[in-house]
């Protein structure tokens, strides 16, 4: 796929990402508010500080087996829209549009409006009360305003070029490891203090699983685990896990601007996806050094409402609060909003390089395959700026999120199992860089991944299949763009 344009002042890509900056996008993109936040609900679903651990451990060896598996791909296919390209050519056309489509329509820009909408969120904290109104669908309130401006803001700070963006990143990201890796050593030394501590209080039950069942703040039964019903919590408890862990595969998109793509998107997979899977997992002891696992919703301090019941779900500021004191909130605002802006910068830039692609092969608007006199896709980071904004209005971008796990977990084992094909397809194509274990480790991915998606399947079956039905309208969606070029 030649990557060229006819009428944009500059004809290709320039390569400026170097290792470290490829490794910044990873780190950065995986990295946003989901750490803080999700463990509340992993402690609900297994009331356990050991499946606690196992749920963050067994996210980190599933996200590093499909990061080593993408690394192959990669180094066969370095070009701009990566695992764009990798459906693209393990099947066909249609199954690489399908991905481009519902990576436009919610996966890519519905997360740059969560994450943005994350951010305004904490700056609440630091700033006077949001007003505002809704009007039928849309919602215009100052929160809003600020998660468009960031999305606005992040999109010009990329349309000036690629180092302009990556200088962001890295500032960002290096800031955001050394606070998060603070936070957690902190907070791990602060909870070896037997007065303040908590881990004795959570060894005494370090391996009794137990669901709890509430609705409205209310506990209304509690479920112990074992078999098939341990086997199912898991599988719920391990998603928000997982999704606060994606993102790394975003890195493969900009492949046209690597230096080196071929040995630095596999090595930046694998520095990236262990980096932040250690710092999750320190974290998340640091939080059980700190508070309790179990408590109640009603309880009227931090140490009751323990890491199942912290306030709003917000872990972070909980166990923050273990070590600061009252200036915790603000402290933990602050990380958050350096987090997430770094978050969606990297997303902003690598994701704007799928629609490039697309339009590259004629299966997206015109537009979007140009380059601007920068090197960079304008048009499509303008695009993805666009709707991206208008789902911060809609306020729907956190439903779309939820039923797209479903789909985001279908397009991982299609592309994982694209490794598998090409093998066979295009065994002479050179491979810099094989995956990891194969046949055996990526196909334990598969099945691991498969019964995931079964386990949504039973126990989240309305979402699921909404889901299927975002991707599925993607069909004419592509029949319309062949019929259009032909």
């Amino acid at each position: 796929m030649q990557e060229k344009t006819t009428s944009s002042n500059t004809s290709e890509l320039k390569k400026e990402l170097s290792l470290i900056d490829a490794t910044m996008i990873v780190i950065g993109s995986m990295i946003g508010s989901g750490i803080f936040i999700v463990s509340a609900d992993v402690t609900r679903n297994l009331g356990s500080p050991g499946y606690l651990l196992l749920t963050w451990g067994i996210t980190g060896i599933i996200t590093l087996i499909s990061a080593l598996s993408y690394g192959e791909l990669a180094g066969m296919m370095p070009k701009a829209g990566g695992q764009y390209v990798y459906l693209r050519e393990a099947y066909n056309p249609l199954v690489g549009f399908l991905f481009g489509w519902t990576t436009f329509l919610v996966i890519e820009t519905g997360t740059i409006a969560a994450v943005a909408v994350a951010f305004a969120k904490y700056t609440g904290v630091l700033l006077p009360d949001y007003i505002g109104t809704e009007h039928s669908f849309l919602i215009f309130n100052t929160q809003q305003i600020l998660a468009i401006a960031l999305i606005v803001l992040l999109t010009f700070i990329n349309i000036q070029g690629v180092k302009n963006a990556k200088l962001v990143q890295l500032i960002f990201t290096v800031t955001k490891i050394g606070a998060l890796l603070g936070l957690a050593v902190v907070g791990i030394i602060v909870g070896l203090n037997p007065q303040k501590g908590m881990w004795a209080i959570n060894s005494i039950d370090f391996w009794s699983p137990v669901k709890i069942i509430w609705e409205k703040g209310k506990i209304i039964d509690y479920e112990y685990l074992s078999g098939i019903g341990l086997w199912s919590a898991m599988g719920l408890a391990l998603i928000g896990p997982l999704f606060s862990s994606s993102a790394w595969n975003n890195v493969t998109y900009t492949a046209g601007e690597m230096k080196n793509p071929k040995r630095d998107i596999p090595l930046s997979l694998l520095y990236g996806t262990l980096t932040v899977s250690f710092l999750y997992i320190l974290a998340n002891i640091a939080y059980l050094m700190l508070l309790p696992v179990q408590g109640h919703p009603n309880a009227v301090d931090t140490l009751g409402r323990g890491i199942m019941w912290a306030t709003n779900d917000r872990v972070g500021t909980a166990a923050a609060e273990m070590i600061f004191g009252n200036p915790a909130t603000i402290i933990m605002a602050i990380f958050i909003m350096i987090s997430t802006f770094g978050c969606n910068n990297g997303i902003i830039l690598s994701g704007a390089r799928v629609y490039y692609a697309m339009a590259k092969d004629k299966l997206f608007f015109k537009k979007a395959g140009e380059l601007n006199e920068k090197g960079v896709p304008a048009s499509s980071l303008i695009m993805q700026c666009v709707w991206a904004s208008l789902l911060c209005l809609s306020g729907t971008y956190g439903d779309l999120l939820d039923y797209t796990v479903f789909a985001i977990l279908v397009f991982y084992i299609l592309t994982i199992a694209g490794v598998f094909i090409l093998r066979k397809k295009q065994p002479t194509t050179p491979r810099p860089y094989k995956a990891f274990g194969y046949p055996i480790i990526p196909a334990i991915y598969l099945l691991f991944a498969t019964a995931l998606c079964v386990n949504l399947l039973i126990y989240k079956p309305v979402p699921s299949w909404i889901g299927v039905g975002i991707v599925a309208l993607g069909i004419p969606v592509y029949y319309f763009w062949k019929k259009k070029e032909a």
